[in-house]
């Protein structure tokens, strides 16, 4: 006799500005094609701080901790005061320490660049994020960028044992230690002593400035690049602009107990409630929230039904030359999953 898996819980947090409508439009392709997912609702951004005062309510934070598993759409970050990130506390609260960003070329779409398929991983509890500030006298304010073994032996680790598991060939380390000598130094150190222990993956390193020239003039020698936060949240958004923009990038936020899938760009609070907002970038992520979950059939089966909506533009958003709307699309995607 023959049982069954039980059905994973996963917390959805749908964001604010586009969020509701883009997470609509995922949870509507991902029930279509089959995905086993008890989804649970949560609160998160801009209604959770004006509801409540806080725009990451404790229950939030918990709810993560007993499903182990989130798909988050975007949140908005005020500039220069506010609320601190979301993104940034749900790293700090649940130790999510890896930021996963694949970026890979839709051949559909014509783009500068083709078959761009390199992986970003980026430390993501420390540097200069860890939002240390302080305002000595009035006009003079520091920012520290902390940099411990511990992150850097754990990222390092990260990026080699991914590399070995998808069968990649090189990790490069991104840095700033020709400047920062110590904390920068001391992160070379780290990638070093761990790619001493996977030979069999080719280890080089590269300047942060100099990488981002050499990404824009030719992306094809990069495969997989490791770095700290501030340089992998620069990087990553400039991987994103090679094959079309951040709303073709997917992401997931990893640590020992949980995950947060999400998508990375913003909540485009101007087209909030028009419905033209493109889904792709959540449902990527939503797709790698499916292979992480062990459901890589149902994954693969959504990821070719968009992939042919991309080819045929037959119903297409805005941003990828049509005016369709975010549910139309969804739909078209929908059609196609038994293509």
């Amino acid at each position: 006799m023959t049982t069954s898996k039980p059905i994973p819980e996963v917390v959805l947090i749908e964001g604010d500005g586009i969020g509701p409508e883009i997470s609509e439009a995922v949870l509507y392709i991902l029930e279509h094609a089959g995905a086993r997912i008890t989804w649970k609702k949560a609160s998160a951004g801009l209604g959770a701080f004006e509801a409540c005062g806080t725009a990451l309510p404790e229950e939030t934070i918990e709810a993560i901790r007993t499903t182990r598993v989130a798909l988050k759409g975007p949140t908005t970050t005020p500039i220069g005061g506010g609320f601190r990130s979301i993104n940034v506390q749900l790293r700090k609260e649940l130790d999510l320490y890896a930021n996963f960003r694949p970026i890979k070329s839709f051949p559909q779409l014509k783009t500068r660049y083709e078959d761009v398929d390199i992986v970003f991983i980026r430390e993501n509890t420390e540097g200069l994020y860890s939002g240390l500030e302080h305002e000595i006298v009035p006009g003079v304010v520091t920012s520290l960028k902390v940099s411990t073994r511990v992150a850097s032996l754990r990222i390092a680790e990260f990026a080699f044992s991914y590399a070995e598991r998808a069968g990649r060939k090189k990790v490069t380390a991104i840095h700033k230690a020709n400047i920062m000598k110590l904390s920068d130094g001391l992160a070379l150190e780290c990638y070093r002593e761990i790619a001493n222990q996977h030979p069999q993956i080719e280890y080089d390193e590269r300047i942060i400035d100099a990488t981002a020239m050499a990404l824009v003039l030719d992306p094809s020698p990069f495969d997989v690049l490791v770095m700290e936060n501030l340089y992998g949240d620069i990087l990553s958004d400039l991987g994103a602009g090679l094959i079309g923009g951040l709303g073709l990038a997917p992401s997931g936020n990893f640590g020992q107990n949980c995950a947060v899938f999400e998508a990375v760009h913003g909540s485009a609070p101007d087209i909030a409630g028009m419905s033209v907002a493109n889904p792709s970038a959540l449902l990527l992520s939503s797709l790698e929230l499916l292979e992480y979950l062990g459901q890589t059939n149902c994954a693969k089966r959504v990821s070719r039904a968009l992939q042919k909506t991309f080819e045929t533009k037959e119903i297409c958003t805005a941003d990828l030359g049509g005016t369709s709307g975010t549910m139309d699309f969804a739909k078209e995607v929908c059609k196609r999953l038994d293509e």
